[in-house]
C-alpha cells in the first residue's frame, strides 16, 4: 500500500516565509505529526546562494537589486546562486530518505542521542532529476541529465527550435531545472527543485547560475508555443513525483498548512 504525500499548491509566497514554512514542516514530519507534504509554489523575484555559494557570482549592485526589487536570501541548501521568480515552478519536497519514505527507528547504541542511517542524498537528487525528466516528457520536452553536474538539461537540438535563444545557447546543452536541498539530522528533505516554465529570463544576468558561467538557461516558453500553464505543470510533477517515490499524492488546501505559519 502507497504512503499518502500531501501537495500544497501555494501560488506566489515570499521566500522568508517559505523557508520558515519548511522548517516547520519538516520538524512534524520527523516527529510523526504531519505526512510527507510537497510544496508547489512560485516566488517573488529572489537569488538564493546555497552552502557553496560565492559572493562574486552576484553581478547586480545593490542599487540594481532595489530597482528589480530583488531579494537575496543565503540559505542552508546545497550549491550556489539562483534565482527565483514569477512564472518558475519551484518544488521543495518534506519526505524522510529512507527505504519505504518511512521513519526508521533511532540507533541510540552510542549512548549520545538520536541517530539515524545515513540518507542517499546523491540517490535522492538523482530521483528529483527522474521526476522532472518525466514531467518534461509529458509536456512534450525532451530532458536529460548531465555527467558531474545536477538538474536537469535540454540537448541543443531543443534550443534551436528557439527563436529568441543566442546562438551560442544552441551549441551544448541548456539548462531548465536547478537543484538544491537540505537533508536535516533527522534525514528529512527541504528545500528542492525550481523548473523554469515562463519566467523573465532576463533575470538571470544578475547573477552567475549555480557558479556555471558557461551554461545557458532555457524555459518551457522557449520550447513550446503556446508555453503550458503553470496548473498543468503542476498536474505532471505531481504525478510524476508519486510515481518515482511510489506515493498516493492528495491535493489539500494551502490554508491547511498557511493559516497557522
Amino acid at each position: 500500500m502507497k504512503s499518502e504525500c500531501f501537495v500544497y499548491r501555494l501560488g506566489i509566497v515570499d521566500y522568508q516565509k517559505a523557508w520558515s514554512l519548511q522548517k516547520r514542516l519538516a520538524g512534524e514530519v520527523a516527529a510523526g505529526e504531519h505526512p510527507p507534504a510537497l510544496l508547489l509554489l512560485e516566488h517573488p523575484h529572489t537569488f538564493t546562494f546555497g552552502r557553496r555559494g560565492k559572493a562574486e557570482n552576484l553581478l547586480w549592485e545593490e542599487e540594481q537589486l532595489a530597482k528589480k526589487g530583488i531579494q537575496v536570501h543565503w540559505v542552508n541548501r546545497g550549491g550556489d546562486v539562483t534565482y527565483h521568480g514569477p512564472g518558475q515552478l519551484v518544488g521543495y519536497p518534506i519526505i524522510p530518505l529512507f527505504p519505504g519514505n518511512k521513519m526508521p527507528k533511532p540507533d541510540t547504541r552510542g549512548g549520545d542521542g538520536r541517530k539515524f542511517p545515513k540518507a542517499d542524498v546523491v540517490g535522492y537528487i538523482r530521483k528529483l532529476e527522474a521526476v522532472l525528466i518525466s514531467a518534461l516528457a509529458e509536456l512534450g520536452v525532451a530532458g536529460g541529465q548531465v555527467d558531474g553536474l545536477s538538474g536537469v538539461w535540454v540537448q541543443p537540438h531543443a534550443p534551436s527550435r528557439c527563436l529568441y535563444c543566442p546562438p551560442g545557447m544552441r551549441q551544448k546543452p541548456a539548462k531548465i531545472a536547478a537543484i538544491g536541498l537540505k537533508v536535516d539530522a533527522s534525514g528529512i528533505s527541504s528545500h528542492g527543485f525550481a523548473l523554469n516554465v515562463e519566467p523573465d529570463m532576463s533575470y538571470w544576468e544578475g547573477i552567475i547560475g549555480c557558479g556555471l558561467p558557461d551554461h545557458p538557461l532555457i524555459c518551457l516558453a522557449d520550447m513550446l508555443e503556446p508555453a503550458p500553464g503553470m496548473e498543468e505543470v503542476m498536474d505532471a510533477v505531481s504525478q510524476s513525483f508519486g510515481q518515482q517515490f511510489n506515493y498516493k499524492m492528495t491535493s489539500r488546501a494551502a490554508s491547511e498548512i498557511t493559516s497557522s505559519a
